[in-house]
Order: structure tokens, then sequence, then C-alpha cells
């Protein structure tokens, strides 16, 4: 289900992609930031598929990276794993052309076979063998040159929990920017736009910034009225009543990683006590098994 900062952030991502802007996105913890950056990027695609493989390719074609520096990074390793990452989506595009190679060559492989079979059976010895062309060899690298010559796909790189980067971290992101034509952005906590601040040459390329706000009331009513539960979640089916959204509401401020955990316990509570609805006492003994910090 798409929520309105879902396509606020869309918006935001589709417009550094198109201007070739770093941007910087930040929210407070749990608002949906990291899952709305895999959602837009379509990352578990390219995580899942093999790279290697040969086929269809994914429509549209995956083009956006998403990357999580390690808590303990460094400027080589960055330029590496990013440039890893980038080289799947080329695998990725790759893919219906070698669908097509190994199609062809299968093809020229048979042709040649019965080729040598009529060869053997019906010319006397002696006679030269006739080679019939395109041979084998020479479809095979104008496959590997046409390969060479498909781009990098890659037009965006979302760079999550980027609070972690130093500044020599940062200068190799600024690096990979100022060498390709994309975009870049930087997804962290509040605050990550007053320290980028303080370096000029990196905060100057900044196009667009954006503010992950937690969700309106109004959307969480829409979720629970939806019947919408995290993945593995079951609730039962008949609506809550206004004071228990309400409960839930209040309780999760929005945060939509609390609400999942929430929305996880009230389905353990449920179970335990053989309750067949939820109501606004099983919201707040579901509260009382969470940990929640200040708002």
């Amino acid at each position: 289900m798409e929520t309105l900062e879902h396509r606020r952030f869309s918006e935001f991502c589709d417009a550094c992609r198109r201007y070739q802007y770093i941007g910087l996105c930040f929210g407070s913890p749990g608002v949906g930031k990291t899952l709305s950056a895999r959602s837009y990027s379509r990352w578990g695609k390219a995580e899942q598929s093999d790279p290697w493989g040969s086929g269809p390719t994914e429509n549209p074609l995956l083009d956006t990276v998403l990357y999580t520096p390690s808590v303990i990074n460094a400027p080589h390793r960055i330029e590496a794993e990013i440039s890893r990452s980038r080289g799947v989506l080329r695998d990725l595009a790759k893919q219906p052309l070698r669908h097509e190679r190994e199609q062809k060559l299968a093809s020229i492989r048979r042709r040649d076979e019965e080729h040598r079979a009529h060869y053997l059976k019906n010319e006397r010895r002696g006679t030269p063998f006739p080679i019939l062309r395109p041979t084998y060899g020479e479809v095979a690298q104008d496959y590997t040159t046409r390969e060479l010559r498909i781009r990098d796909p890659t037009t965006l790189v979302l760079v999550d929990e980027a609070d972690r980067l130093r500044m020599a971290s940062l200068e190799q992101v600024r690096a990979i920017f100022d060498a390709g034509a994309i975009g870049v952005i930087l997804i962290g906590m509040p605050g990550l736009e007053k320290r980028l601040a303080r370096s000029p040459q990196f905060y100057s390329r900044i196009g667009f910034v954006h503010e992950f706000r937690p969700l309106a009331a109004q959307e969480v009513r829409e979720l629970l009225d939806r019947r919408w539960a995290p993945p593995g979640v079951h609730l039962p089916d008949q609506p809550m009543d206004t004071e228990t959204v309400a409960a839930i509401i209040r309780i999760t401020g929005g945060n939509f990683r609390l609400l999942n955990r929430l929305l996880t316990q009230m389905e353990r509570i449920l179970e335990i006590n053989s309750l067949p609805a939820v109501t606004k006492a099983v919201v707040e003994a579901a509260r009382e098994s969470l940990v929640i910090g200040q708002a």
C-alpha cells in the first residue's frame, strides 16, 4: 500500500534522477525511509536475481542502486561496493542479449552438426570440408562486442544510513557523483543536513532536500480500515472500533516501524488469550510489551 510520504519520496527521487543532483532525505527513525527506498529502487529484485543468467530483463529496467555502508567504512571500500552494485545492474541489463546469444549459437551448432553429418555421408574422401558462414566463433565474438557496448543503466544511487559516513567517505560519494551523469540521494537522521552544511563543496551540490514525515492520523486510519498488517501478521477481519483505532494512533504517533511492532504484538496477545477481536484493551496490552522511547 502506497502512503502519501512514499509518493512524496518517489517524486523527490525522480527529481534528483532527472536533474542529476545530490539529494538529502532525513527523518526520524522508523518513519519508513528504508522501506520506501527499497520499494522505489526495487533493490530486492536485484538481490534475488542471477546477474549472470539470461532471459527477459525487468520492465522497466532496474536503474537504481540502494547502498547501505557498513558501520566501519573507508573511501576505497565505498567505491568498490557501489561499483559492484552498479555492475549487478549492468549484468542484469545484458540478460536479454545473452538469451539471444544462446539461442543463436545453439542454432549455429545444430547447423554445423547437420552440415558435418551430410558431408561425411555424401562427399568423397579428400574433398575439402566447406566452412559455413558465419562461423560459431564469429557470432560469439559479435555478441561479445555488442555486450561490451551496453552502458551502465544506473541513473540514481540511494545511500541509506548516510549518518555512518565520515567526511572522507562523503567525499568519495561526491567523487562518484562528479564522475558520472547520475543522481545521488543521502538518507539519514535529522541533523545530517547541518553536518553537511559544514562542507561547502558537498553542500553546494545538494539540489533537493526532503523531510520524511510520520504517517498522518488519517493515513493510519486508512491502513487499518483496509486491514493492512505487516508480512506474516494476521489479525481478525472485523473492523476495529473508533476507540481502538484512536489508541493505535496515539501510541504509534504515525511511526511506521512502531505500527509494525504494535500490530505484531497485538496478534500475539490475541493468540495467547484466544480472543476473537481487537479491542482497546488488546492494544494497551500489546503496548506494554514494547519498549517505546520518547517521541
